[in-house]
């Protein structure tokens, strides 16, 4: 038996460690432009050498230049092509931060002030495009009103255009959990029927809390009381009347529910165990109001402008002469190191946000170049798309384009949408073109079978043929399932159902 005995042994390998600074771009480019903005203030207040830009702002041409959505993506300046090796990244990253932070402090005296740092970084700097990153990507996120109700829609069936409506008035809703906007205005923005929009709206309102999405107090009292299986006629007459329970009208109420004293009592008693505001449960600070972090405007001639809302951007200088002072003045190594990490931080923080906002643009326009359709006649013309697309045509990781479109809004001539919306599945064209989206071709399915009479009931088999005749290519039992999803019956349930309306 061998003896136990111990040994040196060295052994050559490969990890990848990421640096404080490389989390923080991971971090800034996750968060929307609100986030964002709290994320800086919070810099703004730890870092001294940091200090908010109160100069007028230069402008959006400057700032953001508009990209025609029509055209290719314009070069950018920055790399984001990641190099073969993440650990070469991060060494290369760190060793040209502490180099620029140092030659910044370095030359602050001759600078004579304030240096601004909003275009930094053109030549180099971090790349949010590595694939190792993910694991940084799913920071905590307090859930609010809207992700709560976003989470139960994406547990249903629904077809992808139903999908999108559905989720576009969930992010309609106010802090209260009410739904008040126009649904003809909605219905026109979207590019479909107000039928369609009820529809969806319904749907939502069936989502917990109980109540949500009402439209008005009676609505969503009668929406709880359904919930609960008590909205009886008596219950529906009480709720259409308050105004006379404000006036404490008991004996107009007595009459307009058809009651005694005794079930009133129980039935105002049962009422005022509802909440009036059910969104309210989620706390204020978390169902704040969306503000888009970019803008897509028509141009005179039909193309499209896209714009970083630089409303909502934080604005921040790295003061060099302060650097500098309190540099010459430190006397201790703890200072000095100190100071050295300020400026570096502060050095960071700036290329950071300037590479976040050329990202989040350079993904941006890209989208709304495919998907230009959509913008010009509504929720049925979406294309397929899908994130190794959109990271192909701007040279990022897939990665990368997952996190630029999460939580990032954008506003549009029809209305205010998420980024990740406008990624749908695709079905292949019979004739070789351009495939179609699925939820195009579900929505096709869908205003056919709206369109039918008694003498006409299309069979599967005969939309299938008509969704060929336009150039889908579909199989039967593709109809099937998308129709089956949509709840909808089959041809001869529906013939059914005709005649027993007639």
């Amino acid at each position: 038996m061998a003896g136990l005995g111990q040994k040196l042994e060295a052994r050559q390998g490969q990890g990848l460690v990421m640096t404080p600074q490389l989390q923080q771009a991971i971090k800034l480019l996750q968060l929307n432009n609100m986030e964002l903005t709290e994320f800086v203030e919070e810099e703004l207040e730890r870092n001294p050498l940091l200090e908010r830009d109160e100069r007028p702002d230069p402008g959006d041409a400057e700032r953001a230049e508009p990209v025609e959505a029509d055209a290719a993506p314009a070069s950018d300046e920055l790399s984001f092509d990641a190099p073969a090796k993440a650990e070469e990244a991060i060494d290369a990253d760190t060793e040209t931060m502490y180099s620029d932070s140092k030659s910044d402090m370095q030359g602050a005296e001759s600078a004579g002030g304030n240096v601004d740092w909003s275009r930094a970084g053109k030549g180099g700097g971090s790349s949010f495009d590595s694939e190792e990153f993910d694991a940084a990507a799913n920071a905590s996120r307090e859930k609010s009103l809207r992700d709560h109700l976003h989470d139960q829609l994406a547990e249903l069936a629904l077809q992808p255009a139903d999908r999108m409506i559905a989720a576009h008035l969930i992010d309609l809703a106010d802090d209260d959990g009410y739904f008040r906007a126009d649904l003809d205005e909605t219905a026109e923005r979207l590019g479909v029927t107000r039928s369609e929009v009820e529809a969806m709206l319904a749907c939502v309102q069936g989502f917990e809390p109980a109540g949500v999405m009402a439209r008005s107090l009676q609505d969503c009292l009668a929406l709880q009381l359904k919930d609960r299986d008590r909205l009886d006629p008596a219950m529906a007459a009480l709720i259409d009347n308050l105004p006379l329970l404000a006036k404490h009208d008991y004996a107009g109420l007595k009459a307009a529910c058809e009651v005694d004293a005794e079930d009133l009592t129980d039935m105002i008693a049962e009422l005022k165990r509802l909440t009036p505001k059910p969104g309210l449960g989620f706390g204020t600070d978390n169902t704040r109001s969306v503000e888009p972090d970019v803008t897509v405007k028509e141009r005179p001639d039909g193309s499209w402008a896209v714009e970083l809302n630089t409303d909502t951007l934080p604005r921040v200088l790295m003061n060099n002469r302060y650097a500098a002072q309190i540099s010459k003045a430190a006397r201790s190594e703890d200072e000095k190191v100190f100071i050295t990490e300020c400026a570096q931080n502060a050095s960071w923080l700036v290329k950071s946000l300037d590479q976040r906002a050329r990202t989040i643009l350079k993904v941006s326009s890209e989208i709304v170049r495919q998907q230009d359709a959509f913008f010009a006649k509504g929720v049925a013309w979406l294309r397929p798309l899908n994130l190794k697309t959109v990271a192909d045509a701007v040279g990022l990781h897939e990665s990368t384009v997952s996190r630029v479109t999460s939580n990032k809004y954008v506003a549009t001539p029809r209305g205010l949408f998420e980024l990740k919306y406008f990624f749908t599945s695709a079905i292949a064209s019979s004739d070789g073109g351009e495939a179609y989206s699925a939820e195009a071709v579900r929505y096709r399915i869908k205003a056919m079978i709206d369109g039918e009479s008694l003498d006409e009931v299309m069979s599967d088999d005969k939309i299938v043929e008509r969704l060929h005749a336009d150039g889908v290519d579909i199989a039967r039992r593709t109809v099937a399932k998308y129709r089956e999803a949509m709840n909808i019956p089959s041809s001869v349930q529906r013939r059914r159902i005709m005649k027993g309306m007639g």
